[in-house]
């Protein structure tokens, strides 16, 4: 049976702009103090401090009201896109207690713990080194853990604690119809039938409930919700991140200080974890580190690789350079590795000698020189060049990123004759000095500096595709039709080489003057 545990964070804003601004978590005797956000009646309470409360001020009361009952209140604009970046960044430190997290409105989480409560010694020793941790860093809290989503948000709600494998329905009797997550209009409709007992709804007919809500919707509504949380209905729960296909944690008696000790905390976690891989023939393409720091801050760090891997020592590589950012700052707890994105290792023999290989180029050994290149200088680095259906320079190669295995027509030079160890991504015009009317350039001016050519070799003519530019209608005959070029390889009196080319020819009736432009560098 599967187990949840609702964490409500009661006091979320207030808490989060506290440990923002450093303040003591638990002053003695704080001023009064309220969030506020704009509604529809004029600027409303989003949530108050505890002196606050004492005074009356509740959230949804009206600001002047407030002011009236409470002079020198202390107010400032509640702040939604903060909170809910900090929910989502403290979802992500959940991690640690299990691996599906989701939100749950402004001020909560939900955690799946099914199968990981024997790692903290018991569900009871889960909840209180929860609640401990999140006390200690300045978050109130409730938690409620039950066989339920539903059951779990009432309890943490109502009566925190836990409810045994199968109990929801008594656990939940006595506790107030407030807590099945109904809409303020729904309970109000059932205070006034006399039921504000989550199990005076048990024995309700459903069509008796419908009519006295005049609302098939509301009833249906509340009948949801109350079979929800009793397990009638499935509830399934969207985690924040997907979990992962294996991992392997490692926590740390005493605090990691050093990187050294990082490293052979993951050495020890890539052992372990690429040993599950191997036995079940899959190899992963992500490999995600998670080091949890004693003061709540969470360093990650991902490797990519071009193809599954189960290889510890390649995987270890790979995480070399990156293990030195992160910070152990006061001590780090906990380690977790994580395999994502997962699929059957290719496994095949090596050929006896390279002319009985099957190909020219050893795929693995490409792959793991890519894995390597990747993990320095950053993702979709290693490209490689497949063939296109063009003899144009501009358009006979496409460039993609290299993703473990080499396409069909993937090659260097995929046209005949000499070709640019490097091209520009876009042709730029020079002035040329040449022979009319075939003539190689004699001097250029690239880039305002003019060039002498010394030495040149060509031309190599290139043809147009003008299938690929039909005249328009009522156009100039030749205006609008491609121009051959005419290719030269030359080189300046410094020793840099040019790939330059001549559009158009003159008196082909295709246009003005023939132009020149500068396509690419010969090493």
């Amino acid at each position: 049976m599967k187990r949840y545990l609702s964490l409500w964070l009661p006091d979320w804003p207030l808490d989060r702009l506290r440990r923002l601004r450093s303040l003591s978590p638990r002053p003695d005797k704080p001023a009064p103090f309220v969030l506020t956000e704009p509604s529809a009646n004029g600027r409303v309470i989003a949530a108050a401090n505890t002196t606050a409360r004492e005074g009356g001020l509740e959230p949804g009361l009206k600001l002047a009201d407030a002011r009236a009952r409470v002079p020198k209140l202390r107010v400032e604009e509640i702040d939604r896109a903060a909170d809910g970046d900090a929910l989502r960044a403290l979802a992500g430190w959940m991690v640690r207690f299990s691996p599906l997290v989701s939100l749950d409105g402004n001020d909560a989480l939900m955690l799946e713990t099914t199968g990981v409560d024997h790692l903290f010694g018991g569900e009871a020793a889960l909840v209180q080194a929860l609640s401990l941790r999140l006390t200690q860093t300045g978050y109130t809290n409730q938690l409620g853990l039950a066989g339920t989503p539903g059951a779990a948000f009432a309890l943490a709600r109502a009566a925190p604690g836990i409810l045994p494998e199968g109990a929801e329905r008594e656990g939940l009797a006595g506790l107030p119809v407030t807590s099945l997550r109904l809409s303020a209009q729904a309970v109000t409709l059932l205070r006034r039938f006399g039921l504000t007992r989550i199990g005076e709804l048990y024995g309700i007919d459903r069509k008796a409930l419908a009519r006295r809500f005049h609302s098939q919707q509301a009833a249906e509504d509340v009948c949801m919700r109350l079979d929800q949380a009793l397990g009638l209905r499935v509830e399934p729960l969207r985690p924040l991140y997907p979990p992962p296909a294996y991992s392997a944690r490692l926590p740390c008696p005493e605090p990691l200080m050093s990187a050294e000790g990082i490293a052979e905390g993951l050495r020890q976690l890539m052992t372990r974890l690429c040993a599950d891989l191997s036995a079940a023939g899959q190899g992963a393409r992500v490999f995600r580190f998670h080091a949890f720091r004693s003061d709540g801050v969470v360093s990650q760090v991902d490797v990519a690789a071009a193809r599954p891997v189960s290889a510890p020592e390649h995987v270890l590589r790979l995480f070399a350079e990156k293990i030195a950012c992160i910070d152990p700052g006061f001590g780090i707890d906990l380690l977790i590795l994580e395999a994502r994105r997962t699929d059957p290792l290719a496994r095949s023999s090596m050929a006896l000698s390279g002319d009985l290989a099957a190909y020219d180029t050893d795929e693995a050994a490409l792959a793991v020189l890519a894995d390597r290149i990747t993990a320095r200088l950053g993702e979709a680095t290693v490209c490689i060049t497949r063939r296109s259906p063009s003899h144009l320079p501009g358009r006979a190669e496409q460039t993609e990123t290299y993703t473990g295995s080499l396409p069909e027509g993937a090659a260097s030079s995929p046209v005949a004759g000499p070709r640019p160890v490097r091209m520009l991504a876009y042709p730029e015009r020079v002035e040329v000095l040449a022979e009319v009317p075939d003539g190689p350039p004699l001097r250029f001016v690239w880039r305002r500096i003019l060039r002498t050519v010394l030495r040149a070799d060509g031309p190599e003519r290139i043809s147009p595709e003008w299938w690929q530019h039909l005249p328009a209608a009522g156009s100039e005959p030749g205006a609008s039709l491609p121009r051959t070029r005419d290719y030269y390889r030359v080189e300046d009196s410094e020793g840099r080489r040019y790939w330059v080319y001549r559009e158009g020819l003159y008196g082909d009736g295709r246009g003005a003057a023939p132009e020149w432009f500068v396509q690419g560098f010969f090493a």
